[in-house]
C-alpha cells in the first residue's frame, strides 16, 4: 500500500485539472482525500478515500470522456437520471455533486464488482441475472413523466418508438465522419427500413443494459446510465445480448422468460433482435472517427475490437432475420515481410519499459497490444486488403483503385439499392467477411472479445 507521504507527492504530480478536481471534492464533502487511484481505462476516473471526521467515505469521480466523447449525451444527462432513480427505489450510487471543472460526477463508490463472468458459481450467476432482470422490470414500470421533467424525450409514434434514440447516434456519427464507411451505412439503412410496428409501451431504459455491480448473489447498484432514454422496453432486453459479448451474463433466453413473468408483458424475440441490430451498430457509429484518426490517449486496439466485433454481430442478426446464409471466413497463411523483425523488436522494447503503478501498466499494455496488432498487419495486411478489394469489385462491377475508392462507391450503391434482395445478400456477406478479416488481424489481442457470438432468442 502506498504510504500517505508518497500519495501526497503523487498528488502534486497530477495534471492541474485533477488538482482542481480533488480540491473540489474535498471542499464539497468537507473532508480530506487520504488515498486515490486512477482507474486504468480510456475514460478519466478516480477511486478516492475521503476522510470526513471519524468516517472514511469511498468515492468515485467519473470524469467526462474528453476526446473520446461520442457526442450523444452530455454527462449532466446521467447525473439527472441518477437523481430521479434514487427517489424511485432503484439501486444507484449516492450522489455528492457535479464538478464543473474538470467535468465529472462525484458519487459513492458502491460495494461489489462488475462483470458477471466473475461470479463464483453458476448458481450465483443465475441469482444475480434474475435480480437484475427483476430490477429492470421495476424500472420499466416507473412513471416516465418524471424523466421527461429532467429532459428526456418521449417518442411520438410507433416509428420513433422503434428507432429510440438512434437519431442522436446518427447525428453524432455524421457530425464526426471522416471517411466513407459502407458497413455502417448498410446497417443504418436496414435499421431505418425495418422498424417494428404495433409497439406502444414507452418506458425508462438503461440504454446500455446489463451494467451493474454485484456481490453475494445480488445486484448492489446499477452503473453507467449515460445512455438512458425513453423507448421500447424490449430495447433494454436487446442490450443484454450486446453486453453479453464482452461480459457474459448467462442464459439470456432464461432472462427473456423471467422478464416476461415479472413484467407481465409479452416478449417478441424478433423485436428484441431488431433492437440488438440497432443498438449494436451504435458502437461502430460512435467510434468510427476515432479509429480513422486516433488521438494519442486512445486505447486504439480496444476501439478497433469494438468497431469490428460490434459491426459483425449486428450483421449476423440481420442475416438471421432476413434468411441470408453467412459463412465463416478462412484465413490465409502468414507471409512475413522484410519489416516483420522490426515489429518484433518494437514489442520487445515495449516489454522492457518499467511500469510502476496501475495506470502506467495500463498505458504499457495499450502500447504492447498495438505492437502485436501491427505485426499481424505487416504479415497478413496486404493479402487481406487485396482479397477485400477483389470482393468489392465483384459487387461494383468495376475495379476500384484502392479501398477508399471502393468504400465510396459502395456507399453510393447502398444509397441506390434499397429493396434489391440480391444486392442486400451480396453486401451483407461481403461486410461480414470484411469484419472477420479484421478480427483475424486483431486475434492475439482481442481478449474478452475473442470469437464472441451473439446469443440468439428463441424464434419458435
Amino acid at each position: 500500500m502506498t504510504a500517505p507521504g508518497e500519495q501526497a507527492s503523487e498528488r502534486d504530480q497530477l495534471e492541474a485539472e485533477w488538482q482542481r478536481a480533488f480540491a473540489w471534492v474535498e471542499e464539497r464533502l468537507g473532508g480530506r482525500i487520504t488515498h486515490f487511484e486512477r482507474q486504468p481505462r480510456w475514460r478519466p476516473a478516480f477511486y478516492l478515500d475521503v476522510q470526513c471526521g471519524d468516517e472514511t467515505l469511498p468515492v468515485y469521480f467519473r470524469g467526462d470522456r474528453g476526446s473520446a466523447d461520442h457526442g450523444v449525451y452530455p454527462l449532466e444527462h446521467e447525473f439527472r437520471i441518477l437523481e430521479v432513480l434514487a427517489t424511485e427505489g432503484i439501486p444507484v450510487p449516492k450522489l455528492y455533486g457535479f464538478c464543473e471543472d474538470p467535468r465529472g460526477i462525484v458519487m459513492e463508490r458502491c460495494p461489489g464488482r462488475a462483470n458477471l463472468a466473475t461470479a463464483e458459481s453458476k448458481e450465483e450467476e443465475r441469482a444475480v441475472l434474475d435480480d437484475f432482470v427483476d430490477i429492470l422490470a421495476r424500472m420499466h414500470a416507473l412513471d416516465v413523466s418524471k424523466f421527461e421533467a429532467v429532459g428526456l424525450e418521449r417518442p411520438k409514434d410507433a416509428h420513433s418508438l422503434g428507432l429510440g434514440d438512434f437519431g442522436r447516434w446518427e447525428h453524432a456519427y455524421r457530425s464526426h465522419k471522416l471517411r466513407p464507411d459502407p458497413m455502417i451505412e448498410f446497417t443504418i439503412q436496414w435499421v431505418k427500413e425495418n422498424t417494428p410496428t404495433g409497439r406502444q409501451k414507452v418506458a425508462f431504459l438503461q440504454g446500455d443494459t446489463g451494467q451493474f455491480l454485484f456481490e453475494k448473489g445480488r445486484v448492489t447498484t446499477l452503473i453507467d446510465l449515460e445512455l438512458a432514454y425513453l423507448g421500447d422496453p424490449l430495447a433494454d432486453l436487446a442490450g443484454l445480448f450486446t453486453r453479453d459479448l464482452s461480459e457474459p451474463l448467462g442464459d439470456l433466453r432464461h432472462a427473456l422468460a423471467r422478464y416476461g413473468e415479472q413484467s407481465g408483458e409479452p416478449v417478441d424475440p424478433r423485436v428484441v433482435m431488431y433492437h440488438g441490430v440497432r443498438f449494436g451498430i451504435c458502437t461502430p457509429m460512435s467510434i468510427a472517427h476515432l479509429v480513422a484518426k486516433p488521438t494519442p490517449e486512445l486505447d486504439l486496439i480496444q476501439y478497433l475490437a469494438w468497431y469490428w466485433v460490434y459491426g459483425r454481430t449486428p450483421l449476423e442478426w440481420i442475416a438471421l432475420l432476413t434468411d441470408v446464409a453467412v459463412d465463416p471466413w478462412t484465413p490465409p497463411e502468414p507471409r512475413p515481410t522484410w519489416h516483420s523483425s522490426g515489429h518484433d523488436f518494437l514489442a520487445g522494447a515495449i516489454d522492457a519499459i518499467p511500469a510502476e503503478d496501475t495506470f502506467a501498466r495500463y498505458q504499457k499494455d495499450v502500447a504492447a497490444r498495438s505492437a502485436s496488432y501491427l505485426r499481424r498487419a505487416e504479415d497478413w495486411g496486404p493479402e487481406l486488403a487485396a482479397e477485400d478489394l477483389a470482393e468489392a469489385a465483384s459487387i461494383l462491377g468495376s475495379q476500384p483503385a484502392g479501398w477508399q475508392e471502393a468504400d465510396a462507391a459502395l456507399e453510393e450503391r447502398i444509397a441506390q439499392g434499397s429493396g434489391d434482395r440480391g444486392l442486400h445478400e451480396a453486401l451483407l456477406t461481403f461486410f461480414h467477411r470484411r469484419c472477420q478479416r479484421n478480427e483475424w488481424l486483431l486475434a492475439p489481442v482481442l481478449r474478452e472479445l475473442t470469437d464472441v457470438r451473439f446469443q440468439t432468442p428463441d424464434l419458435g
